[in-house]
């Protein structure tokens, strides 16, 4: 059996929000083994002079835990 652990992390891109859930993961994946899944939670974005700069992901990102 696995055991499985989530945690929740924000991505953010200046290009789209599959960019922010990406980076999400690459930044996860620097500290964390054995990814199995990430859920966007919630989208966001922050905007400037009427235009989006920033676009930000919430995800819920599963790993397996070794034991």
């Amino acid at each position: 059996m696995s055991v499985l652990k989530v945690i929740e992390i924000m991505g953010d891109s200046g290009k789209g929000w599959e960019e922010a859930a990406q980076e999400a993961v690459t930044e996860a994946a620097k500290s964390v083994k054995n990814i199995r899944s990430v859920w966007i939670k919630d989208h966001a974005a922050t905007v400037e002079d009427g235009k989006i700069k920033r676009y930000r992901v919430t995800c819920k990102i599963t790993f397996e835990v070794e034991g």
